[in-house]
């Protein structure tokens, strides 16, 4: 005859976990990923703005046309249009974008003007 079977083997088990353990040892410190730097603005009411502020600022059009002080800036000369005027107004940069206008077009914008060394970007729904 055979013999009943009365106990349960767990070393097999034992070494699935430990080796889950190790591999999730190993994977966690990779997991820490940097994410953005943003910095939440403040609320500003509108006279709360000094007359003194020298703020450039661009409208973006529902037909994703940019324009600063009614004339038409194309996208691909942006950082060239920032470079030359960036020295006149050192308060940064307001940018008052259409409710229809794409996501696209706005975070070019923003773009140019960081890589352009403007620091202090405000946006606007326009």
């Amino acid at each position: 005859m055979r013999d009943s079977f009365n106990e349960i083997n767990i070393t097999p088990l034992t070494d699935i976990f430990l080796v889950l353990l190790i591999i999730m040892m190993v994977i966690a410190p990779m997991l820490d990923q940097q994410g953005l730097n943003l910095a939440v603005p403040e609320v500003v009411n509108q006279e709360q703005i000094s007359k003194d502020t020298k703020i450039m600022n661009v409208v973006i059009t529902e037909n994703n046309q940019v324009i600063w002080d009614g004339q038409n800036i194309e996208t691909a000369n942006l950082e060239q249009f920032f470079t030359e005027h960036n020295k006149d107004y050192p308060d940064g940069l307001l940018i008052q974008a259409d409710d229809d206008s794409e996501h696209g077009t706005i975070v070019k914008v923003m773009d140019s003007a960081r890589n352009t060394g403007i620091t202090s970007i405000s946006l606007s729904r326009g």
